[in-house]
């Protein structure tokens, strides 16, 4: 039996970088780890993935998931490989996405292994992938699917999942112990989403764990539906390709819906309109079982799963690179570190007629990144592809709440916590956030190290 240990919270991840969320709470003789995501981006992040996990996985009790994004639940796979024995426990929501989602994300890991080996690119010989297919999909056996508001008991703790927004079955995280609540926030969404609907408000707690991705940004001023529609306009006028980088879910339905709205009003031509994201297709059902969590009336929904031709089979997938414009292509990943949408970027991304929209935030260090910062070359499996296309970053199109609405958020609350710990974001994003909560607020807030472990009964 385990020695009673004070209450501690330790970073394991979203520390100095917006990915790989992973904190460790640990109270009398329980460990729980809230989120267990994946390192994106710079190398030196995702070199992160392939060390030995910070604590045994076989000492954990419990992983709580605020969604399914893989940076916040991506390493799942590799801790039940490595011996984690407890439940995941998560919104049905997440539960459900989490289903498409690892499972796929193991596949990428193998492929990208097996062109590493074609392409002689590895350290190792054969290449490693991180995890595989089998390994997320048995991982999936691990997952408790909770509901919203329902609090349940892991040993002493208490876990409350709050709606966050942001995707579906995204939420906030509070954690009772010892007489103190620890809320983590996720990944807030946004008030005025188009699809979801906006986080709920912070309640006391004595320590806050936030994100900060657009800390020290504000989303722009202009609708992002008539934006899009002028990119579309302008990119069909020259027989040009539009390719969409979304999110798989999330992203990829409110373009989706933004498309059904500017066809219906005649705002954009009448041309082809591909998903080739066989998530986003699957992710369909699952915006029809969970109506209370989104905005969606059921002739929206109707509307927007039809403008799309979906696009399943790799062998589909391939022909679109042969049919040349004008169409729309909206494929993953987001931020073009992996799938479809790289083959397509190969394809189409050296003409000059065509347009790449990245629709939302694109961490460091990946491609997303480097073609938002007026990158004109991109590494696509081991070949140098030149860029001509026309790059559009719609920042407007982002699901996580910006610095204005993170402030306003905290603002509203009914009292300051004790300390707010500022996570998930690059540096300069996080530490802006925390000057505007010490400044605007008077609320006691700093940025902590990575691996930093902090007393939850005097946090400093």
């Amino acid at each position: 039996m385990r020695e009673p240990h004070p209450p501690t919270l330790r970073f394991l991840g979203a520390t100095d970088t917006v990915t790989g969320s992973r904190y460790l709470v640990h109270s009398q003789d329980r460990r729980i780890l809230v989120d267990c995501g994946l390192f994106q981006g710079y190398k030196r992040l995702r070199d992160r993935n392939r060390v030995p996990f910070p604590v045994s996985p076989a000492s954990l009790d419990a992983v709580v998931l605020t969604h399914a994004h893989l940076d916040h639940s991506g390493y799942i796979p590799a801790l039940v490989r490595d011996g984690f024995q407890g439940p995941v426990y998560a919104t049905a929501g997440t539960t459900e996405l989490c289903k498409l989602l690892l499972p796929d994300s193991g596949y990428l890991q193998e492929e990208e292994a097996r062109y590493a080996d074609q392409r002689a690119s590895s350290a190792h010989h054969p290449a490693v992938p991180l995890y595989t297919a089998e390994d997320a999909v048995r991982s999936l056996n691990s997952f408790r699917a909770q509901e919203f508001d329902a609090p349940f008991k892991i040993g002493g703790i208490e876990v409350t999942f709050v709606p966050a927004g942001h995707i579906l079955g995204a939420a906030q995280v509070r954690l009772k112990l010892g007489g103190r609540t620890i809320h983590f926030t996720g990944d807030l969404g946004r008030a005025r989403d188009p699809l979801m609907y906006p986080p709920r408000a912070l309640e006391p707690a004595n320590v806050l764990v936030t994100e900060s991705t657009y800390g020290n940004r504000i989303h722009p001023a202009g609708n992002p539906e008539t934006e899009l529609g002028e990119i579309i306009t302008r990119v069909a006028k020259r027989q040009g390709v539009i390719m969409i980088a979304a999110f798989a879910v999330g992203r990829a339905e409110t373009v989706l819906l933004y498309l059904s709205r500017l066809l219906a009003k005649g705002a954009i031509p009448s041309i082809p309109v591909y998903l080739n994201s066989p998530m986003a297709i699957d992710a369909s059902g699952m915006y029809q079982r969970h109506r209370e969590e989104h905005r969606l009336k059921q002739h929206e929904f109707e509307a927007m799963y039809k403008v799309a031709k979906p696009v399943r089979s790799p062998d589909e997938s391939k022909l679109l690179n042969l049919r040349g414009g004008p169409m729309i292509i909206i494929s993953a990943s987001g931020m073009l570190t992996g799938g479809r949408i790289l083959h397509h970027l190969a394809a189409y991304g050296p003409d000059r007629r065509n347009a790449l929209i990245l629709s939302g935030y694109q961490a460091g260090g990946t491609r997303g990144a480097s073609l938002a910062a007026g990158g004109k070359h991109v590494r696509v499996y081991g070949q140098e592809v030149v860029i001509q296309a026309e790059v559009i970053q719609m920042e407007g199109l982002s699901a996580h709440a910006d610095t204005n609405e993170l402030v306003q958020w905290m603002k509203a609350a009914p009292e300051a916590p004790a300390m707010t710990y500022v996570t998930h974001g690059e540096p300069d994003a996080s530490d802006a956030l925390r000057l505007r909560l010490k400044h605007e607020l008077g609320w006691r807030a700093r940025v902590p190290e990575h691996l930093e472990t902090v007393s939850l009964d005097n946090p400093r």
